[in-house]
């Protein structure tokens, strides 16, 4: 049981604020969307700005967004697991697949 609930405060403290992360994520964008802006201005070397927009997003654009709805979310699934070990939940299908 320590060990889950240990578990859970480093995935806690592993989420940024939301501040945080929206400010991450606009500098993000910001450079991806300013290299293909300036690319007829600036030629190729405004392509440069692109690897500083994914690494500001950490990444793809979509795990941006992965991580910002796990903010936004953050407590409020509604469950719990007080064993540590989440059940899966009983299938609508009534048992069968098919």
């Amino acid at each position: 049981m320590k060990r889950a609930v240990k578990r859970a405060q480093e995935q806690e403290a592993g989420t940024p604020s939301l501040p945080r992360h929206l400010a991450r994520g606009a500098a993000g964008f910001g450079a991806l969307a300013a290299s293909v802006a300036l690319l007829p201005v600036l030629g190729a070397g405004a392509l440069l700005l692109a690897p500083a927009g994914l690494y500001a997003l950490r990444g793809c654009p979509l795990c941006w967004t992965a991580a910002l709805l796990r903010v936004l979310t953050r407590g409020r699934t509604g469950t719990s697991c007080p064993t540590g070990r989440c059940p899966l939940p009983a299938s609508r299908t009534g048992g069968r697949d098919g």
